[in-house]
């Protein structure tokens, strides 16, 4: 198949793009960044350099395209921007993959959404994820679209560590014994690429998670492997993690974002559909993840 994938090579694209490559699939990975050309093109595929903001350069890649593969594209380098409304600029960009499928008569869509997707309120940042679903449902009724619903990515605890450093905690406006689930990169690449080859039908939706832990039980994990076996989460009204969010330097309408998101954790809110739904679980574990931890801990 022919195979266009958005989102560069980060952390599910490049394995996504490798997993679809070793298949036998024609893939082309779009990405805004001309030096990653080389590294696109070392992975066997093909790259397409440009902007999801102009609709006619994304229009005339999906052109031909067996199976097109999207994205909300901003990364967590704009949560810092003072200048940036992140959630204005990522519903711009699901308009624009959504005029461009239109245009190029694509006929098969794998959206990468999120947990926290069928909230239309209360979800936090993750309201950008229901209103691109929301967006790409208004395409043709024959235009079949598998909304790919990823739980918490493992390297996001990676922000754990100045904390943990500063503080000897992992500090968060939730916590507690109730669990959670966490994914692996790999698996979710692994789970859209083998979706891919499987027969498209109508708007559909999978979840997709590796491990399921709570917090304390996370603390415990992640402590044991860095050499600290009593590290606790520690658990801070919203006000204090959002003044906190702020003082980092984080853009205050993209923390309050994050404080919402963090508070529908409590009480097991945001993941309300992903029990109803609850998927297989992937093959890396926390534990695993937990010696990637480790080496970052551990850089000088």
């Amino acid at each position: 198949m022919k195979i266009v994938l958005t989102g560069s090579i980060g952390h599910i694209g490049k394995p996504l793009a490798q997993a679809l490559v070793q298949k036998g699939h024609a893939v082309t990975v779009i990405s805004s960044t001309a030096e990653r050309e080389k590294n696109i093109i070392a992975l066997g595929a093909k790259a397409a350099i440009g902007n999801l903001q102009d609709v006619d350069f994304l229009a005339e890649t999906f052109n031909g395209a067996d199976v097109v593969y999207t994205m909300l594209a901003l990364g967590a380098g704009s949560f810092f921007d003072p200048d940036l409304d992140f959630a204005t600029a990522n519903i711009r960009i699901g308009h624009h993959l959504k005029a461009a499928v239109r245009r190029a008569g694509i006929q098969r869509v794998v959206h990468l959404s999120s947990i926290g997707a069928h909230m239309d309120e209360g979800n936090g940042i993750l309201a950008i994820h229901h209103a691109a679903e929301r967006i790409l449902n208004e395409l043709p009724g024959n235009i079949s679209i598998k909304f790919m619903r990823p739980v918490g990515f493992y390297y996001n605890m990676l922000a754990f560590i100045p904390v943990i450093k500063s503080r000897g905690a992992i500090v968060q406006n939730y916590g507690g014994d109730e669990k959670e689930p966490w994914v692996s990169p790999s698996d979710i690449a692994a789970t859209i690429a083998g979706e891919m080859e499987q027969p498209f039908e109508g708007r559909t939706i999978r979840y997709i998670a590796s491990d399921e832990a709570s917090p304390n039980e996370v603390a415990g994990i992640l402590g044991a492997a860095i050499g600290r076996p009593g590290l606790k989460w520690e658990e801070v009204p919203d006000e204090q993690f959002l003044n906190g969010l702020i003082a980092s330097g984080m853009n205050p309408r993209t923390a309050r974002g994050f404080v919402e998101m963090n508070a529908a954790r409590r009480g097991g809110v945001l993941y309300e559909d992903y029990y109803r739904h609850r998927p297989a679980l992937g093959r890396i574990k926390i534990s695993d993840f937990a010696r990637d931890f480790a080496a970052a801990f551990n850089q000088p």
